[in-house]
């Protein structure tokens, strides 16, 4: 039977049986039928917009149905909008695990389906955006608050440049050359993973590969290809600075991306066979989860002055470093880190048309101290992801408000750490 046949015929069945109890109506749902439908439908999407599939190892007759229907947008769309009435319908009579699903499901339909607006041209206020995208609205904060940081760091790195020029030189002093960076990421990502794994338990056969590109908006990328595989990529348009080593090790592979996607194949599609996980929609609230996790995993692998003592042990004599100034410099980075929601903002009024190209370069070089060429990035960076930005710093302020809440332990943190990355969790659980 033709899917989208299956799925008219359950609509109906709903609208025809609206009067009877709602039992009957959710046991005409296949869930694993639903799933494939919306599998098809997020890589039809993915027809029309290359970054919106960021990962794929489910069934390859799914992707090849898809690539020969070649819906456009507005059938997408509608499409969608049937499969999540057909799931909203059945959900009532669904036991706890069905609710789960289902509610896993609905949120990612109404993330594809504002992409699909987008996409047609129909952009949305900046919050309200990442509300349907990604489920949470993210907090604002004024200029005073960012200044206030700014004079803390001014009187750390004092001189007669402005500031952002300062800390751009200072920060200089301790990027990795070039001929030394991959010896140093080898080092940065084995402890990630030695320390990662006294607490998560992954696949035998996990592995990765690191490629070095350039000419990319952002700093590293992981591409999962399942079976617990990675492709890390690295990007190197910029020097990448010492500290860098350790946050794409942690971010990207242990225990952020790569970790993340490796436990929710083994857990959801191969383990309960919820074949919808194995498709990552980025723009979904999916990511929100993902990029406060890989962020926030950071400080749970490398707690307190932990990290410092590793990067001026380790990694500073690999770079050839001198760690003589190693003291300011993570007073620095510890101030520079409040300034994280900058970049939020800038998104903000730069979508939302409030604030040019240009003016947004200007704003970041003011604000988060950093170079015109970093500024740049960061405004490409918000050309093609748009409200994605907000995962980064919020996701992580919500992770790790719901790992380290009641001053849980370090095992406590671990576990509930864990449970992000290997179950369903919404982000309304975070919140």
């Amino acid at each position: 039977m033709d899917k989208w046949l299956f799925a008219s015929m359950l609509i109906l069945c709903v609208g025809a049986c609206e009067h009877e109890d709602s039992q009957d109506a959710s046991r005409g749902l296949d869930m694993d039928a639903a799933a494939r439908d919306y599998l098809f439908l997020e890589l039809s999407m993915g027809q029309h917009d290359p970054m919106h599939v960021d990962a794929y190892y489910g069934p390859e007759e799914i992707r090849a149905e898809a690539v020969a229907a070649g819906l456009g947008l507005e059938a997408i769309r509608t499409r969608s909008a049937a499969l999540a009435e057909t799931l909203r319908a059945a959900r009532d009579a669904a036991d706890a695990s069905g609710r789960q699903r289902i509610d896993g499901l609905l949120a990612r339909l109404r993330a594809l389906a504002t992409r699909i607006d987008i996409a047609r041209g129909d952009f949305l206020p900046f919050d309200e955006e990442a509300q349907r995208l990604f489920g949470v609205r993210p907090p604002e904060f004024g200029e005073d608050e960012f200044r206030a940081i700014l004079t803390e760091i001014d009187e750390l790195l004092p001189g007669d440049d402005k500031l952002a020029k300062r800390v751009d030189d200072y920060r200089k002093r301790f990027e990795i050359p070039a001929d030394k960076l991959e010896l140093v990421l080898d080092a940065a990502i084995a402890e990630c993973r030695r320390r990662t794994l006294r607490h998560i338990e992954l696949p035998a056969d996990e592995s990765f590969t690191v490629a070095f590109v350039t000419d990319k908006p952002w700093g590293g990328y992981n591409w999962y290809q399942g079976n617990a595989t990675s492709l890390i990529e690295i990007n190197t348009d910029l020097p990448t600075e010492i500290n860098r080593a350790v946050g794409l090790g942690c971010h990207e592979i242990y225990p952020g991306h790569h970790t993340y996607n490796a436990l929710l194949e083994t857990e959801l599609v191969q383990a309960r066979g919820w074949i919808e996980y194995s498709l990552y929609p980025l723009f979904s609230p999916e990511s929100l989860i993902a990029e406060g996790t890989a962020n926030y995993g950071r400080r749970l692998v490398f707690p307190g002055d932990e990290r410092a003592a590793f990067e001026t042990a380790v990694l500073f004599p690999l770079a050839g470093l001198d760690a003589g100034e190693a003291s300011r410099y993570y007073r620095l980075l510890e101030l520079l880190t409040k300034l994280a929601y900058v970049r939020n903002e800038a998104a903000r009024d730069y979508l939302n048309g409030d604030r040019s190209r240009d003016a947004t370069i200007d704003w970041l070089v003011e604000y988060s101290l950093v170079s015109p060429q970093r500024a740049e990035k960061s405004v490409d960076f918000m050309d093609a992801y748009r409200s994605y930005v907000i995962n980064y710093n919020f996701g992580q302020d919500l992770v790790r408000q719901y790992v380290e809440r009641d001053d849980a332990d370090e095992d406590s943190r671990w576990q509930r750490f864990k449970g992000l990355l290997s179950s369903p969790v919404r982000t309304e659980d975070l919140l």
